[in-house]
């Protein structure tokens, strides 16, 4: 079940019939009160958040989902009719996996949802995946900082993970897109730096193992001295 909390009931309706007409369930929301009094009892797959909202506004609800252990784990897509890079980033470090820029098309918003989905689906692997006090522990679905567990989007989590699954390697921009949001996104390569902007500042120090490569992209040291 996909959720969609937009006030713009013509906006809604064509988001919850885009999603119900290429096999999702959906459900609408006009506001935010509405949608977080249901989400106490009924938890959906992916909630497409409106960041501008009567009563408790998107950002405050990304911000409570995220901090709370029972919503923390529900994907959000973040709509904002402003496109800024603040209010992109801004959702980004709060925990949003995606967003979409208002006006946006249905298909790309089922395009998103549907690479969203993907990411969220368990890796198996008995291997921990490590760079001195870093540890990402694919099972779990978790990384630590020096034994303190550092919360990532699904897209922050899969470049970690090729990072450190292939350390020494430089990926270009392109080859990254390719990997974390797959061939059918048609993003920029902008997208990607901005997500290792976060990614570097959640990792704290241990951020200067991504290296920027000149003309290339970025790779992860293969031995990182703190």
């Amino acid at each position: 079940m996909i959720w969609c909390v937009e006030d713009d009931p013509s906006i809604r309706d064509i988001e919850v019939y885009a999603l119900t007409s290429t096999g999702f369930e959906a459900r609408g929301f006009e506001d935010g009160e509405s949608f977080w009094n249901v989400l106490q009892s009924e938890k959906p797959e992916l909630v497409v958040l409106d960041v501008m909202l009567p009563g408790k506004d998107g950002v405050t609800l990304l911000k409570l989902m995220k901090g709370s252990e029972n919503f923390r784990d529900i994907p959000v897509i973040m709509a904002t009719a402003k496109g800024t890079e603040y209010d992109k980033i801004q959702s980004l470090d709060l925990g949003a996996d995606d967003y979409l820029v208002k006006p946006f098309g249905v298909m790309e918003m089922v395009s998103r949802v549907k690479a969203v989905l993907r990411r969220c689906k368990p890796v198996k692997n008995t291997k921990l995946l490590k760079q001195e006090g870093l540890v990402l522990n694919p099972d779990e679905h978790t990384v630590t900082v020096d034994g303190e567990r550092v919360i990532l989007t699904y897209k922050e989590y899969e470049l970690l993970y090729l990072f450190l699954s292939q350390p020494g390697i430089a990926f270009t921009r392109e080859q990254l897109l390719a990997s974390v949001w797959n061939t059918e996104y048609a993003g920029e390569t902008r997208t990607v730096d901005m997500h290792i902007r976060t990614l570097r500042q959640k990792l704290g120090n241990y951020g200067n193992m991504i290296e920027t490569v000149r003309n290339v992209g970025y790779r992860l040291e293969s031995k990182y001295d703190k």
